[in-house]
This record gives structure tokens, C-alpha cells and sequence, in this order.
């Protein structure tokens, strides 16, 4: 039996066609399944949590971009007893993009249901103010966290994935927020042993996969099976130099200049002076001083191919 969890509304309504196109596939295969539809934010996590409340091994099938992917991840209840399948259907798509899923729909559900290759997904785990949220790609403070504030509340984002331009949106308000930031000062707690200070840092990131933000390669070298998390801090960064810099993440070639910093950890704090927008996997997680960052002691089984 595979469960499978929908968001329709993904990609201003992708979700819902993509649908549309798999449901045929797994009905030419005689496939038992049960279609379970988000409703809203935080439906996927609920659905999730309720699935995986047992003891019982699930096989969880998520349509959906990296918001839906997020929700999942923080309800599943115990990554060991979980086989996870993923088609991506929204606007960013840095998950699939980093694990190389660019089969069409179709073609992924073929090779979930009959899968020949797997992975052991590390996942992220992030902690503020008592509250403890998950993520498959990445967490940020700061100006990266800013605009993904801004972009979920944008009523633009909803007319450029209309056309099919939707990561066009991050590059606008990407300008728009480079000019208004202020930069402020913080700490970066590596493994509880190394301490870091940065006077004037524009975000800090602590990532699971290479992309963010629609295909930003902020860290070139990470691994999401190594059980480590990779940190990138950019301080001491004018906006000038920023916006030379920013274009080049996307090789990755970002590390070149003064001012970029990667690290490795399995866990990360990070203290700020004054309290900075935060999110994981482009979704919001309010304004926070102080958060905590690791890894789960549990890998995720993920069919790839």
C-alpha cells in the first residue's frame, strides 16, 4: 500500500495537473494506493504524523515542491520506518534538483513502483523557542530568510508560476531586500567546540543539500548522506560586492571571494543581536535570535531511481 500525500495547489496549481497525468500510470498497474490532499499549510505535516503514528513500515509518496516536502519531513514521527518517494511539482524544486529527479511525472512513478536504486537522506532538524521543525534542503538567517518571507507572501509569485516563471520571483525580491538589509553582527557555535563571530554577516545557511532558493549552490560540496550538515556565512560583504557575488552561486563560484565562508558541523547555533528572519525550505520560521541546527540520528530511505 503507498500513500500518497498531494499538494494541488503546488506551483499555482502544477500539483493538480501532475496528478491528473500519475493517477493514470498507477491505475494501468492495478497499484493500491490512497491519495491523501493538503488543504493548507501545515495539512501535509498532519497527514504525515498521522500515517506514521504506528509501528508499521509506510511507503509515503509526496507530489509537491519543497514547502510540502518540509511539512512531511517534520511529521513524519520516525524516519526508520519509512520508504519515501518523491515528484516534484513546485517552483524551486532544490530537493529534486540536487538529487538529479528530472525524469517526467510519469516515468517517476514508473521507478518508485518499481524502484532499482535507493538513498539514505540525512535530514535537518531545527529548533527555536521550543519548537522543533525538520528540513530535507536547507535553513537560513537572514537576508536568504528574508526573502523567502517575502516570496511566500507575495501575490507575484502566483502570476510568474502562471507562465512558468516562478523562480523569477526570488531574483526580484532577491534585489529588492539586498538593498534594504542592514547587516548585523553574530555568533556560529560549531559542534558546541568552535566558536565564530561576524561583525557584519548577511546570512548564515546551514544546508543538507548543495541548493537553495531556486538553484543557489551556496554549498558546492555538500552531501546529503554524510551526516553532516554545510555552513555557509557571508560577512563583510558590501552590497556592491554582493550583487557580483550572489549570480556566481549558482556555480557555486561564490567561494572565491573575501567574505565566504564554508564550514562542516553536525550541529550548529547560531546567536544573533537582534532578532533576523529564519526559514527551512523556503518556509517561514518567524524572527529568532537563537537557533539550533543538526542532523537526525536517523537516515531516510528514499527511492531515487
Amino acid at each position: 500500500m503507498y500513500h500518497i500525500i498531494i499538494n494541488p495547489a503546488s506551483s499555482t496549481g502544477n500539483g493538480r495537473k501532475i496528478w491528473n497525468r500519475i493517477e493514470k500510470i498507477l491505475a494501468e498497474q492495478n497499484t493500491e494506493y490512497t491519495p491523501h490532499f493538503t488543504d493548507g499549510p501545515d495539512s501535509a505535516r498532519r497527514i504525515a504524523a498521522a500515517l506514521t503514528e504506528g509501528d508499521e513500515h509506510q511507503y509515503i509518496i509526496v507530489l509537491g515542491g519543497d514547502g510540502t516536502i518540509n511539512e512531511v519531513l517534520t511529521g513524519i514521527r520516525d524516519f526508520g520506518h519509512v520508504t519515501f518517494g518523491y515528484i516534484p511539482a513546485g517552483s524551486s524544486n532544490d530537493f529534486a534538483r540536487d538529487l538529479r529527479l528530472t525524469a517526467s511525472p510519469e516515468d517517476m512513478i514508473r521507478s518508485i513502483l518499481n524502484p532499482k536504486q535507493f538513498i539514505r537522506l540525512d535530514i535537518g532538524c531545527l529548533e527555536y523557542e521550543g519548537t522543533r521543525r525538520n528540513f530535507g534542503v536547507s535553513m537560513g538567517i537572514g537576508y536568504d530568510a528574508a526573502i523567502c518571507h517575502e516570496a511566500l507572501a507575495s501575490r507575484i509569485k502566483y502570476y510568474l508560476n502562471k507562465v512558468g516563471l516562478g523562480k523569477l520571483i526570488y531574483v526580484i525580491i532577491a534585489l529588492k531586500q539586498l538593498l534594504a538589509t542592514k547587516c548585523h553582527s553574530c555568533d556560529v557555535i560549531l559542534d558546541d567546540t568552535q566558536r565564530l563571530h561576524f561583525d557584519d554577516y548577511l546570512f548564515v545557511t546551514s544546508m543538507v543539500h548543495k541548493f537553495e532558493g531556486g538553484g543557489f549552490m551556496f554549498c558546492p560540496k555538500a552531501d546529503p548522506s554524510d551526516g553532516l550538515l554545510d555552513i555557509c556565512a557571508i560577512d563583510h560583504i558590501g552590497k556592491l560586492k554582493a550583487l557580483r557575488m550572489l549570480p556566481t552561486a549558482y556555480k557555486g563560484n561564490h567561494i572565491r571571494f573575501k567574505g565566504v565562508h564554508i564550514y562542516q558541523a553536525k550541529k550548529v547555533q547560531i546567536i544573533t543581536d537582534v532578532p533576523a528572519a529564519v526559514h527551512a525550505d523556503g518556509e517561514s520560521c518567524r524572527l529568532q535570535k537563537e537557533v539550533t541546527v543538526s542532523i537526525d540520528p536517523k537516515q531516510l530511505k528514499m527511492i531515487l531511481r
